[in-house]
Formats: structure tokens, C-alpha cells, sequence
């Protein structure tokens, strides 16, 4: 999706990137189970790609601290994104606050302000299905994936993304995981 959003910033500053919440794995996994923030990697990268001077911007939001037992690992943009969201009081207002702070061309929405879990039912090798839970376990399991789900299966959609996407002259979809990335916004009712 950054990618995406990196060339089309050179035709349009009227960009709207809609992200999914279901991201539970790296760092971001870590903060939404520790801290119950919602994943923040993959606004990290869209932000970073929006951003006025997108070189010093990735470089910092995306710089990952080595050492350190509670921050080794963590981006440092992930953390940027958490502190905003504790001194403005919540996730939307961090976006929309952080892409100020860095003169970001567009917006940068979550599909759902819920916190939610991706669900994949997969065909096992013994042709049995199984469900495995977690967006970043759904990679790593062996079989084919008959279908994906959100828990809880009918969250919110967030008024700004519906109200983005209706206003929208264009709308690009992927690219991405199909199943890990594209399909869970489609997911959230009202968004597809």
C-alpha cells in the first residue's frame, strides 16, 4: 500500500489510504497486545509515504531499536504513533495529528476503529479444515485458504473511510496479501 501511495503522490495530493487493524504480528502486535492500541505499522508506512520529505521520514519511522529488552524490536514509528494517540487521546485523532506534525499530501484511515482478529479456514494436507486465528499466523499455516473472517465478524466501519470512499473519483484496491491485507477491509460492512 505504501508503495502505491508513494507514486501516486507525484500526481495528487487528494490521497485517502484506508488500512486494516488486523495486523498482529512484529512490533505492532506486540503494542495492540501490551499496550491495546490498534496496530499502528501499517499507518506507520503510509504516513511515512505521504510525508513531505519521505526520505528523513521513512528513515526515522522506519528505524527499529536493537537493543533494550521492552524496546528491541519496536519501530520507532509505531512508538511516535502510540505517543501521539496517549497525548491526543485516541488513534484517529494520532493520525490525523501526526500527519500535520509531518505535512503528510492526504489522509491516513483504519478501516474500523474496532479491535479485531483475522480468521482463516484452511484446507489441511489431510483434507480436513482447520481455523487458524491471527493475521500473521495465517502465513505460516500449510494448506490452501478457503476463506477469511474478521472477529468479531461485523465491526464498525469507520464513518471517515465510508465517507472517503464514497467521495472518491478513483479507488485502488491491493496491491498486497489478498488475504492478509486486501480482504480484511473488504471484510468490515459497508467498506466493500
Amino acid at each position: 500500500q505504501s508503495a502505491v501511495l508513494r507514486g501516486l503522490k507525484a500526481y495528487t495530493s487528494n490521497l485517502t489510504a484506508i488500512v486494516t487493524v488486523a495486523d498482529d504480528g512484529g512490533s505492532s502486535g506486540r503494542l495492540r497486545r501490551d499496550v491495546g492500541i490498534l496496530p499502528p505499522g501499517d499507518f506507520r508506512n503510509c504516513i511515512a509515504a505521504l510525508a513531505d520529505d519521505e526520505a528523513l521520514v521513512t528513515r526515522l519511522f522506519q528505524y527499529r531499536f536493537a537493543n533494550g529488552k521492552d524496546l528491541s524490536g519496536h519501530s520507532f514509528g509505531n512508538l511516535f504513533i502510540m505517543a501521539m494517540a496517549g497525548i491526543t487521546g485516541s488513534f484517529e485523532s494520532a493520525l490525523r495529528e501526526s500527519s500535520q506534525v509531518l505535512a503528510v499530501q492526504g489522509q491516513v484511515l483504519p478501516s474500523t476503529l474496532e479491535t479485531v482478529a483475522l480468521c482463516a479456514d484452511i484446507r489441511t494436507a489431510e483434507n480436513s479444515v482447520a481455523q487458524v486465528c491471527g493475521e500473521s499466523a495465517i502465513p505460516k499455516s500449510h494448506g490452501q485458504i478457503l476463506r477469511v473472517t474478521l472477529h468479531p465478524e461485523r465491526p464498525s466501519a469507520y464513518p471517515g473511510a465510508i465517507q472517503a470512499i464514497l467521495a472518491a473519483d478513483l479507488i485502488v484496491i491491493g496491491p498486497g496479501s489478498l488475504y492478509t491485507s486486501v480482504i480484511p477491509n473488504l471484510l468490515v460492512p459497508g467498506v466493500a
